[in-house]
């Protein structure tokens, strides 16, 4: 959902977190689409309910916020990336012509550090 939030905010995070998923059902999702990321592809996820959290958080945090993460947002699920553009532009093709919405389960959502290296994970809340 973002791209990064300072570490300071990370309790205030963890507790927000808390409140949007314990005891609370997953909100509907489903894998509406492929797009290119340039050097990459990824699948587009359609959730209005994942996209009304975000905005809640974005609300909380909006003095925090990095341009970036201030901005637009598309959810999705990245396949490749960090590859050349025309092995990406490939695999968008290849990928596309089988390609068929569905419906995913949000299991739920998590937070991460990255440090310089790999990144770190800091917390996880599940949904109902």
């Amino acid at each position: 959902m973002f791209h990064h939030l300072p570490p300071s905010c990370a309790d205030e995070l963890k507790h927000r977190l808390v409140q949007e998923t314990r005891g609370v059902r997953a909100p509907d999702a489903k894998v509406a689409g492929l797009f290119s990321l340039g050097r990459g592809v990824a699948y587009r996820i359609d959730s209005p309910g994942l996209a009304a959290i975000r905005a809640r958080l974005v609300e909380a945090f909006a003095g925090l916020l990095t341009p970036q993460d201030a901005g637009g947002w598309r959810p999705h699920v990245t396949i490749q990336n960090k590859v050349q553009p025309n092995v990406a532009k490939l695999l968008l093709a290849q990928l596309q012509r089988d390609f068929r919405p569905r419906s995913v389960e949000l299991a739920g959502l998590a937070t991460w550090w990255y440090r310089g290296g790999p990144w770190e994970p800091l917390s996880r809340h599940m949904f109902a």
